[in-house]
């Protein structure tokens, strides 16, 4: 009897091995404790560069505006970097100073050159829409943040295709 059960649990472990494990990357207690933002990022290209992840201020004026703009006039702005893990899912943690609404920005910084290559580097938001040819509206890019942990999957978009725009990988 001791035999067999011994026998199904090696078999077990061929036929369903472990599901990777998350390790979280950036502000990891932010996953923990609230309030935070994790995000799931999915359908990156490779794992090369880095990851950053971006909070704005929730309006179409205020999104993707200069950091030291929006610093001086006292507003929200939070920026995490991050090597890319070698492997295993991708999960960033970020604070957030309160709960509210805010605009995250994703990007996979390919090339390492801490500016956004059009050409090679990768962006997403929240609401996964494809974006085209043009910046991601504030719309695509909010999210409501609770005084928990507010988990999100982001889905990385590059640019490709005939005319090239960005959009998922695969699709």
């Amino acid at each position: 009897m001791a035999r067999r059960l011994i026998s199904l649990a090696i078999l077990a472990l061929f036929v369903a091995p472990p599901a990777a494990v998350a390790q979280p990357i950036g502000e990891t207690d932010a996953c923990v404790n609230g309030p935070g933002i994790r995000a799931d990022i999915l359908g990156m290209k490779d794992r090369a560069g880095s990851l950053k992840l971006e909070l704005y201020p929730a309006t179409q004026d205020d999104f993707l505006r200069d950091d030291h703009d929006l610093k001086a006039e006292g507003k929200v702005f939070h920026r995490i970097w991050q090597a890319t893990p070698k492997n295993g899912p991708v999960v960033m943690c970020m604070r957030v100073p309160r709960p509210g609404t805010y605009a995250l920005l994703f990007t996979h910084d390919r090339d390492g050159k801490n500016k956004f290559n059009f050409w090679t580097d990768g962006v997403g938001v929240p609401g996964n829409q494809k974006l085209g040819r043009s910046r991601p509206k504030v719309g695509y890019a909010m999210v409501n943040v609770g005084v928990g942990v507010t988990t999100i999957m982001i889905r990385a978009q590059y640019l490709h295709g005939f005319p090239p725009a960005f959009g998922p990988l695969g699709r």
